[in-house]
């Protein structure tokens, strides 16, 4: 039953994350639920011990600690990292096209898209707009079309008989969204403005200044299979991971040992920006935390982060792409992620303090390792590990269809990993030789 309520509440949170700042927006309605406190880096922080708190950078990345106690270089602090952005479509500045009869949307592919699956979707609209209100003010607004206001029809199969022999999609030609028919009247600055209208009675908008916009798949995250086995859903990749981090944070709330928790913008496109983690989010509050240099150093040291990112599970239709004996499947617990190349930041003593406190908890552990003749991806963990030297290790629950419109993750797993973590985050010694 506490499964089944769990992953109810990650589909909630998934359906209500369609961008990134949507996902942060519900992570913060939680964090402040639950008794945190919002810190603004613009202001002087007086952080007291026992208390919660959570900060935002460019409202699309977060960072909740926990201050049970304030020598954070006796103890260190427990991480977790994870990842708020998706592959998508994003508008282009002047994104109203007209072709052949059609309205249509110009659209940028943000990230390692799966190009092909976002063809014949029920496709919406949402994200962040800049206004200025009738008093001078500019301020920023969150926008949800919710309904599906858009499609990317494939051709039919008449007009490319050659499509199932191989097929390559053109980003610039050919995914394109289609909103109507050009007989009927459409300035995207008019819809915008309606839907701010609708949203935010009463705020009295002036102009649109600008915009960050992406389309998004409507259909509704799901349990599927006979016995419910799967969550099939858009952004499992990586709102699954920021989910389950955030859940276990809330349930180390009594633990003696302070806990943090990451979540950035733009790990998809290399995490190089003030709110990603190859920016200095991450390090700006650790240093607010323990201003001391030394003790800087000491708190890092006596430190770890769990870099939480999807892996691939074990394909049944395509299980030669695997290592035979490093391939996840799904529902058989989490995946450390080892790459010597250093695309992963795992190393023996973090597997190793990982797979104890799994085994503790009576969770398997898995190990995931690319074949030698292809390339592997990267994480947050290697970027965070390298900028601020903090011991960490990669892992990741089993997915199919990593960067699709919709992916396939277990229903047992991400609740198992939740308890890892949580355990993880209440450990006060993770290496009885840290001193050696």
């Amino acid at each position: 039953m506490k499964n089944q309520a769990f992953n109810h509440s990650l589909l909630s949170f998934l359906r209500n994350s369609p961008t990134p700042f949507h996902a942060v927006e519900s992570m913060k309605a939680t964090l402040l639920d639950n008794g945190f406190t919002e810190l603004k880096e613009k202001d002087h922080w007086v952080i007291e011990e026992g208390g919660n708190y959570f900060v935002t950078r460019n409202a699309s990345s977060v960072i909740a600690f926990t201050a049970p106690e304030l020598n954070f270089h006796t103890t260190g602090w427990r991480m977790v990292g994870g990842h708020t952005d998706s592959p998508c479509l994003k508008l282009k500045p002047n994104a109203h096209v007209v072709r052949s009869g059609y309205h249509q949307l110009g659209v940028e592919v943000y990230g390692g898209v799966l190009l092909h699956t976002w063809l014949d979707r029920d496709l919406s609209l949402a994200g962040r707009i800049t206004v200025k209100l009738d008093s001078g003010d500019r301020v920023s607004r969150l926008i949800d079309f919710k309904d599906p206001i858009a499609v990317v029809p494939n051709l039919a199969i008449h007009l490319n008989r050659s499509v199932n022999e191989g097929f390559s999609v053109n980003p610039q030609e050919e995914m394109l969204p289609i909103l109507g028919l050009a007989k009927s009247e459409f300035e995207l600055q008019s819809v915008l403005m309606t839907q701010i209208e609708k949203q935010y009675p009463g705020l009295n908008v002036k102009e649109i200044l600008d915009f960050e916009l992406s389309l998004y798949d409507t259909q509704a995250p799901a349990l599927v299979g006979l016995n419910k086995e799967f969550i099939c859903s858009a952004r499992l990749d990586n709102l699954l991971s920021c989910f389950v981090g955030l859940e276990a944070l809330l349930a180390g709330l009594d633990s003696k040992q302070p806990a943090l928790l990451i979540c950035t913008d733009h790990e998809e496109v290399g995490s190089l920006s003030t709110s990603g983690a190859n920016g200095p989010f991450l390090e700006d509050v650790l240093q607010r935390l323990s201003p001391n240099p030394e003790h800087f150093v000491q708190a890092i040291n006596r430190s770890m982060l769990i870099s939480a990112d999807n892996a691939h599970g074990l394909h049944p239709n395509y299980s030669s792409k695997h290592d035979k004996l490093h391939a996840p499947m799904i529902n058989s617990g989490a995946v450390i992620k080892v790459n010597n190349n250093q695309r992963y930041a795992t190393n023996s003593e973090t597997a190793g303090i990982y797979r104890d406190l799994a085994k503790q908890e009576g969770y398997e552990v898995q190990t995931f390792v690319v074949r030698s003749d292809m390339a592997c991806g990267s994480t947050v963990g290697p970027i965070i590990a390298g900028g601020i030297g903090v011991p960490t290790i990669d892992i990741g629950l089993p997915t199919f269809g990593m960067h699709s419109i919709r992916e396939l993750a277990g229903s047992e797993d991400a609740y198992g990993l939740a308890k890892v973590l949580t355990r993880f985050m209440d450990t006060p010694v993770l290496m009885s030789n840290e001193e050696k």
